[in-house]
């Protein structure tokens, strides 16, 4: 089944006026959702109004999927209520654990960062566990993505796209491919960008197509020792390249053009959603 070529961007603060005064074409807008958890004030009023107009995706970076003490109840429940009152046409959060016990118990540490699961039975038990509560609460199926990780575990058992793939069947759950987490990963651990395309195709090709339910584009920024998903510029061509390797093995898929670093005039963000529409469309 040929399924609509849908491309959005991420409603960022200094566009707001602009895009709701002009509406442009776009199938979808995306936020971060923590940003929007107060139920009233500013932030809010222009995600209602937003929602007026355009499908929201809610993107989360705090969930802590893979913590194995659990999820924050007082997360979870705004989330909820977000969720309620918005209504989105997707929930996602990422492949990744932040909350750590204390020093002592119930203290938790919430370090501010994405950090990497070891890909092993017993992390895919804790986030299938986790993932299904988050599902069970919100009444509806969640979409997980892949990390930009700048280290590994000496225990990682498991492909990455097979811990994806057995994450999905077991929980129910999606996945939010994100092209440029995989191009990012694959240009650290071998710089030549026609072997790291190789390497990303590999994956795309271990991936169960039916359980992607959005890819994200972004720019990365390559420090000379380190390739950094910054997403504070224009779509790499390696990663172009990989989501054209994508579109064919997996299908159109909604897309979205992530920019959250030095963000550029509206008008840079619709034609990188443009860019990947049109790529959509050829396939």
């Amino acid at each position: 089944m040929h399924l609509p070529a849908e491309a959005g961007i991420g409603l960022r603060q200094p566009h707001y006026r602009e895009l709701l005064e002009t509406l442009p074409s776009l199938s979808f807008l995306e936020v971060h959702s923590e940003n929007f958890f107060a139920p009233g004030g500013a932030a809010r009023a222009v995600l209602r109004e937003a929602r007026e107009h355009y499908a929201i995706s809610l993107h989360g970076v705090g969930l802590s999927l893979g913590s194995a003490m659990g999820l924050d109840d007082w997360h979870l429940d705004r989330l909820a209520e977000l969720v309620a009152e918005i209504d989105p046409v997707r929930v996602s959060d990422h492949a990744s654990f932040a909350r750590v016990p204390g020093l002592a118990l119930p203290n938790v540490v919430h370090m501010n960062d994405l950090l990497p699961l070891a890909f092993t039975p017993a992390a895919l038990d804790i986030m299938v566990a986790n993932v299904q509560r988050v599902q069970e609460r919100l009444k509806r199926p969640l979409l997980v993505e892949n990390l930009s990780a700048y280290l590994s575990w000496v225990d990682d058992s498991l492909a990455e796209p097979e811990f994806f793939n057995e994450l999905a069947r077991r929980s129910g759950c999606g996945v939010l491919l994100d092209v440029n987490n995989l191009m990012v990963n694959a240009l650290n651990r071998q710089p030549d960008e026609a072997r790291a395309l190789a390497e990303v195709r590999r994956w795309l090709d271990r991936i169960d197509p039916r359980v992607v339910g959005e890819i994200h584009l972004a720019g990365f920024v390559d420090t000379g020792d380190l390739v950094i998903d910054d997403h504070g510029s224009r779509v790499h061509a390696p990663v172009w390249a990989a989501y054209e390797y994508a579109l064919q093995r997996l299908g159109s898929k909604p897309t979205l053009l992530e920019w959250d670093t030095d963000v550029p005039a509206l008008s840079v963000l619709l034609d990188e959603a443009a860019q990947a529409l049109r790529r959509m469309v050829a396939m």
